[in-house]
């Protein structure tokens, strides 16, 4: 009886597709089989793969920066949302320059913003009640115990709010139930600067900002909150709940204006829904990136937001801890147990915090789209009859049981489904598919489950490969550039230094493991004489060992799966659709019902609607991801020198690589049997070459003036040897960087005299700058020994348990860091001089390497003279080997800040390259610090 199987495919001439193809015909004639081998060209394959990256930039695109067009005053009418009017907001906010606490900067936003909540209270609808209050906290203190703020008290005094609440005149009761909307007016002390002033009768040096400053952080916040309440305030009337818009201002010092309004506001016991708006850059779409615990806000936001945005990755990275950030929204859920919605800002990410967070990078409609958004929201929001009850074990009950898992759709369409839900289909998907795999096992038997884990060990050579090749390129990179990170500037150098080093990797490992499995496929048919010659079992196996490859992939997002769903990671519909939708496809296209059946080539079409969905769903978020990630290198190095210079590249080598292994492990598994392998290994290597050109030859520099090299220049009067005796000191500049790499070039283009290395670590209490430079250069003038604070010993009693009384005047500062030694000190009180009240009692701390940290941080009128009560640990001893120096040394540690540049910062700065830019966070100092300490043995 005469068989015959034709197999159809794409066109392939090559002479490494199949071996031996024409005796193969030959023998399979002679055999009464006839096999048209596969011809995919090189072409084809090519094509697919510029598809797949193509597809990917679009998703991309469509999902993130394609933003609504802005509206005038005009245009939106009294109810709607314009940008031009909020606009006008933000370039009135930052072109007051930096404006951090206690700044005169900081007190006329504070006006900026009550005349304009004023006039929005005068212009609103006569039904709507609109009350306006200055809220003025005298002091505080927050001890949040996870995060970045374990180990920390942060205390805080003379801060000013700005509140609004909005609320229907003839619904009283409206009152009792609010939502919160909240973000804040302070920036750091680092934005633009273009001008320096001397004044040389006093002896300082004022900066004056002539070019805008702090726009995306947050004054872009602030002013669609301003916007934002003038719309609601035409709305209002028909509301059930009112609206609390709070202005805050302390939070770039460690959340203390969320959390004063939290504790001291009788308005705190009324809200129920809490919304924070933030940046962590400037423009583009703002993103929800935190929500919950509780459903009900992200339910209600998906179902009004006319462009919908966010994504839960975020939120799990957030949680996992490898975002080192905090924002209001930690305040609201953790300290009030308040569910709601966290919006960030993520474009430009490079630019956080930095000399270029100005107006000019706010992308037009960037404000357009938070403002509609958050407008349909609150309209839906406040209308409804029953909000969440802020009960904080109830939200932390639906952390667990009921949360939600949320994604947009190209930015037009907000999936959100609850956990339980998810725990269903999950389930579900788990349940056939290992049913599939067991029943595909049984009926293949011993061959069948071999060939898998073969085609499984394919994977594993893919994934160490892939990995090895990129992490490579990320050591050899410091080698060939002056940057240790040379791709910040331009992000998409990525894709030619680590992504095609990462794909000739995976397609290396993956065609290993192929020759493998055909190997021992070649050596099945032949036992099994299922064809009669060997060229003819080659062939097949060959058909066979890629239909292998592809499933394979199907079995690694079951497993990604499997782990996601155990430990309840929202992310889990990324490999859902991944598993389901290619599963789905070869299922449809592929699959046979007979194990006996002779093999195919797999069919384009396959690997098409494989990744269609899985496309559209996930390519956006995970190039934004990257983005984000590459965005953030900047600030990568947390403590000056204490990362080594190649590990931002390598954290950013395995992300790529490991993106590569999980999106093309279906595609690549068309290239084995087709002419493609060669042009594609040299055109990656083409991209490769010219993506090190460009780093080597510095054609795309690292930096700009756009993205410029985060830093901090700082006088430093330290007097931590002597004990605050103001006539024994040292004073010199420090220099370093927050971006790994050394100082060479802006050392050599400075000419200050400055000298780098790793011998002179400054703990700036206790943030630790372990590289950097110094330089003792003209270093006596822009200050005075009366302002080296005083930290003295009140009394010490060693009566029963010891106890040290120790007293702290801070003199001009009012922003300083205070370090106690817990291996010696069980605990402590903190208070005000002349205060009965503690601010910071007994019980209650935790420690982070051997100190507790103090954070202080106020207006000009906070106090500056304190009283610290220290309790020793029982019989305690400092003299193990094991213990840092300082730790040997010092029982308390102090910095102090002033917002001042003295003559030889001054010339620093002056001559700082354009493509650097000072950096401000909460823990680094202000450009003239002193420390002191005081002794184990004083």
């Amino acid at each position: 009886m005469r068989h015959r199987n034709k197999v159809s495919g794409e066109p392939s001439t090559s002479s490494d597709e199949i071996e031996g193809s024409s005796e193969a015909k030959e023998g399979l004639k002679a055999a009464e089989i006839r096999v048209e081998a596969p011809k995919r060209s090189a072409y084809v394959i090519l094509a697919l793969i510029g598809l797949m990256m193509y597809s990917s930039w679009t998703v991309y695109y469509y999902q993130y920066q394609v933003l609504p067009v802005p509206l005038t005053a005009d245009q939106a009418g009294k109810r709607g949302f314009s940008e031009f009017e909020a606009l006008e907001h933000v370039k009135a906010l930052a072109g007051l320059g930096p404006h951090p606490v206690g700044s005169t900067a900081l007190d006329r936003a504070l006006e900026y913003v009550l005349v304009a909540a004023e006039k929005i209270k005068n212009t609103s609808h006569w039904e709507v009640d609109v009350e306006v209050e200055e809220f003025h906290v005298n002091d505080g203190a927050n001890r949040l115990q996870s995060g970045l703020f374990r180990g920390k008290t942060l205390i805080y005094a003379d801060l000013d709010h700005i509140l609004l609440r909005i609320t229907p005149k003839f619904a009283a009761e409206a009152k009792d139930n609010s939502i919160l909307v909240s973000s804040h007016i302070d920036s750091v002390f680092s934005t633009q600067f273009t001008s320096v002033e001397y004044d040389v009768m006093q002896t300082t040096v004022r900066i004056r900002p002539l070019d805008r400053g702090g726009a995306g952080d947050c004054s872009s916040c602030v002013a669609v909150m301003l916007e934002l309440a003038r719309g609601v305030s035409q709305w209002a009337h028909s509301f059930k709940s009112s609206v609390i818009f709070l202005l805050n201002t302390g939070e770039e010092e460690g959340l203390s204006g969320a959390h004063s309004f939290i504790s001291q506001h009788p308005w705190s016991e009324t809200v129920r829904i809490a919304i924070d708006l933030e940046a962590m850059g400037i423009g583009g779409k703002s993103s929800i990136f935190q929500a919950g615990p509780h459903p009900w806000a992200i339910e209600k936001f998906a179902s009004a937001a006319k462009y919908p945005s966010g994504n839960i990755m975020g939120q799990d990275l957030f949680s996992s801890g490898l975002i080192k950030s905090a924002t209001d929204f930690q305040i609201y859920k953790d300290v009030a147990g308040l569910s709601g919605l966290d919006f960030a800002f993520s474009d430009n990410t490079a630019v956080y915090h930095t000399k270029n967070d100005k107006v000019e990078l706010l992308k037009p409609g960037s404000l357009q789209h938070l403002g509609e958004n958050m407008l349909a929201f609150l309209l839906e929001a406040a209308s409804s009859p029953s909000l969440p009850n802020n009960n904080a074990h109830e939200a932390a009950a639906y952390s667990d049981q009921d949360s939600a898992i949320y994604f947009d759709i190209l930015g037009t369409y907000m999936v959100v489904y609850r956990q339980h839900f998810a725990n269903m289909l999950h389930n579900s998907v788990l349940m056939q598919s290992l049913l599939i795999w067991i029943m595909s096992l049984v009926m293949g038997g011993y061959s069948a489950t071999l060939s898998l884990a073969l085609s499984c060990l394919s994977v594993i050579f893919m994934w160490v490969l892939a990995i090895g090749f990129s992490v490579l390129v990320a050591f050899i990179l410091p080698v060939l550039s002056s940057a240790a990170v040379p791709y910040i500037a331009s992000p998409w150098l990525v894709i030619g230094l680590f992504g095609f080093p990462s794909l000739l990797g995976a397609f290396t490992g993956q065609h290993l493991g192929f020759i493998l499995l055909r190997k021992y496929l070649s050596h099945t048919y032949a036992k099994e004489k299922r064809t009669s010659l060997p060229s003819s079992q080659a062939y097949l196996a060959m058909l066979e060992a890629e239909r292998w490859h592809f499933k394979a992939g199907t079995m690694q997002w079951l497993i990604i799966l499997m782990l996601l769903h155990y430990y309840k990671i929202g992310s889990s519909y990324i490999p859902l659709v991944w598993l389901v939708t290619p599963s789905f496809s070869y299922g449809l296209l592929e699959a046979t019902l007979s194990p006996r059946r002779l093999p195919k080539p797999l069919k384009i079409a396959t690997l098409l609607i494989a990744l269609s969905v899985p496309m559209v769903v996930s390519a956006g978020a995970i190039i934004r991801l990257i983005s984000v990630l590459i965005g953030t290198a900047v600030r990568f190095d947390r403590d000056p020198g204490a990362t080594p210079e190649w590990l931002v590249n390598v954290i950013v080598s395995v992300v790529v690589a490991a993106v590569v292994c999980l999106t093309m492990v279906y595609l690549l598994s068309y290239l084995h049997l087709s002419g493609a392998k060669r042009p594609f290994i040299l055109v990656s290597c083409i991209l490769f070459g010219l993506s090190l050109a460009a780093i080597r030859s510095n054609t795309v520099p690292s930096y700009t003036d756009e993205t410029a090299r985060a830093m901090n220049v700082v006088h430093v009067v330290d007097t931590m040897e002597s004990h605050s005796n103001v006539k024994d000191y040292t004073s010199y500049v420090s220099l370093f960087s927050f971006t790994p790499g050394n100082l060479d070039r802006e050392v050599q283009q400075i000419n200050e005299s400055f000298e780098c290395g790793r011998q002179k670590a400054v703990d700036f209490v206790t943030f630790s700058v372990k590289y950097g430079c110094w330089t003792s250069k003209d270093t006596e003038s822009g200050w005075n020994p009366s302002e080296i604070p005083a930290l003295k010993i009140k009394h010490d009693s060693k009566i029963d348990e010891r106890v040290t009384e120790v007293s702290i005047d801070t003199k001009l500062s009012t922003r300083w860091s205070l370090a106690v030694n817990t291996d010696l000190i069980s605990d402590f009180e903190f208070r005000v001089s002349g205060d009965k009240e503690k601010l910071v009692p007994v019980g209650g701390k935790t420690s982070v390497g051997g100190w507790h940290v103090i954070q202080f941080s106020g207006g000009r009128a906070a106090p500056r003279k304190f009283d610290l009560t220290l309790l020793w640990v029982k019989n305690a001893t400092h003299s193990s080997g094991q213990t840092s120096q300082d730790k040997k040394k010092y029982l308390v540690k102090l910095r102090t800040d002033i917002d001042r540049v003295t003559p030889q910062v001054e010339r620093v700065l002056k001559k700082l390259p354009s493509w650097c830019s000072l950096f401000g966070k909460s823990t680094s100092p202000f450009t003239l610090a002193f420390l002191s300490a005081i002794p184990i043995e004083f």
